[in-house]
């Protein structure tokens, strides 16, 4: 199955790394102009020198106002993938207001911000447009020490819903996925210790944990017309985490 975004004008945020990067990467070969967003302009660059028709902004999403100034002056979009999230980590009688807020401000409240505005450009032009949002299996699952960061996710899920609902008519589609533990360089490291491992191989029925490409190739998937009648699913790419 062939997927093309030529010409078509695609925004990924949390794009200067793990999935996000090689979401963009991806978007970008098949044929996909690319709008790359990330708070680190040492990862942009780093990509934009890889592929240098890559437009790089450097955006801390968390920032709800200035967020809405860049994104809105960025002009019309076809398609949106919102990945930027952050992950704090923190046992349940150790969570704070500071870790809740930064965690709500990046994994729920810049993508209502984001889509409000990509959104409102593509009913202006009369896009059939596409949003993806990245959740997790922690937003239907209980994990320990995620409790903030899965109470955003499963907050993501909610929103994804609504989002789904109010936008349809427009032809505007909205999903998420909801991937497990997925080996970017960050979760090899952070899943290196066997015991910590094992404990969560043994939930999977494939007994492994996910690849990237698996990651984006349901995003442009869910992107592509080949999706045109998916709207508010939240897609579990978990070898089966959650069907057990």
């Amino acid at each position: 199955m062939e997927i093309s975004f030529k010409d078509k004008r695609v925004l990924v945020t949390g794009a200067g790394q793990g999935i996000g990067r090689r979401i963009a990467e991806q978007l970008w070969r098949t044929g996909a102009k690319v709008v790359a967003v990330s708070r680190t302009m040492s990862h942009l660059q780093s990509l934009q020198n890889e592929y240098p028709s890559i437009d790089i902004v450097e955006l801390d999403v968390a920032d709800w106002n200035k967020t809405r100034e860049v994104i809105d002056s960025l002009g019309h979009f076809d398609a949106l993938v919102n990945n930027a999230a952050v992950a704090v980590c923190e046992p349940f009688f150790e969570c704070t207001p500071e870790a809740f807020d930064l965690t709500m401000a990046v994994n729920l409240k810049s993508i209502i911000n984001i889509s409000q505005v990509v959104a409102r450009k593509m009913i202006e032009n009369k896009t059939q447009g596409a949003i993806v949002n990245i959740s997790s299996q922690a937003s239907k699952a209980a994990l320990k020490d995620h409790t903030i960061y899965s109470a955003s996710k499963a907050g993501l899920d909610a929103v994804t819903r609504a989002m789904a609902l109010e936008l349809g008519p427009h032809g505007i589609r909205v999903n998420a996925v909801n991937p497990t533990v997925i080996m970017t360089a960050m979760g090899r490291i952070g899943w290196s210790d066997p015991d910590k491992a094992n404990t969560m191989l043994s939930k999977i029925p494939l007994g492994r944990f996910g690849e990237v490409s698996e990651v984006v190739d349901a995003v442009l998937y869910l992107l592509s017309d080949k999706a045109s009648m998916i709207n508010g699913v939240e897609l579990p790419i978990d070898g089966g985490f959650l069907a057990t």
